[in-house]
């Protein structure tokens, strides 16, 4: 069926780029971005947690901008370019941030793991992430209720000294 012909009262075609690849679909109006990705688009490695915002582990890249996919309308990224922890490693190659959190056990049971990414990655980007208090203030917006940080905190300051393009998207 052409998209299009579904469009009505309440929905809306949408357009984005989502990690690199042009996408189009008709949603509904009140769906967020968090359940575009993941049902529309099957990206599941943006995890709904709370739902309000607060944990972080739906945090994907707008504009190059951290947010909160279950907080934001998926009508409000029409035209916008996203990235989701999907678009960070290059096949089975893993990228420098990933590798980091992977040497220094920054993960556990690996729930938050996306959403810590997706924040770092936008914090590394916006600049060098230099203390351990830098590091700890990038990672203040994500809940993890396995790792205690210390991983976390080593891998942001490993990957923020291997240079800007460590925090880059492959």
């Amino acid at each position: 069926m052409n998209p299009d012909a579904r469009a009505g009262t309440g929905n809306q075609v949408l357009r984005m780029t989502v990690n690199g690849e042009e996408h189009r679909g008709v949603v509904d109006v009140r769906t967020t971005l968090a359940d575009f990705l993941r049902h529309d688009l099957r990206l599941t490695g943006t995890h709904l947690g709370c739902e309000h915002g607060v944990c972080g582990a739906c945090t994907v890249l707008v504009g190059g901008t951290a947010v909160r996919s279950c907080l934001m309308l998926a009508v409000q990224a029409d035209g916008a370019q996203v990235e989701t922890v999907e678009g960070l490693a290059d096949g089975d190659e893993l990228n420098p941030l990933q590798e980091a959190f992977h040497r220094n056990h920054a993960l556990q049971c690996g729930f938050c793991t996306a959403g810590f990414l997706m924040s770092v990655t936008g914090a590394l980007r916006e600049g060098p992430v230099e203390t351990e208090q830098e590091a700890r203030e990038v990672l203040s917006g994500n809940i993890c209720r396995c790792t205690g940080y210390a991983g976390m905190i080593r891998a942001v300051l490993e990957t923020s000294e291997a240079g800007p393009r460590a925090g880059a998207a492959s």
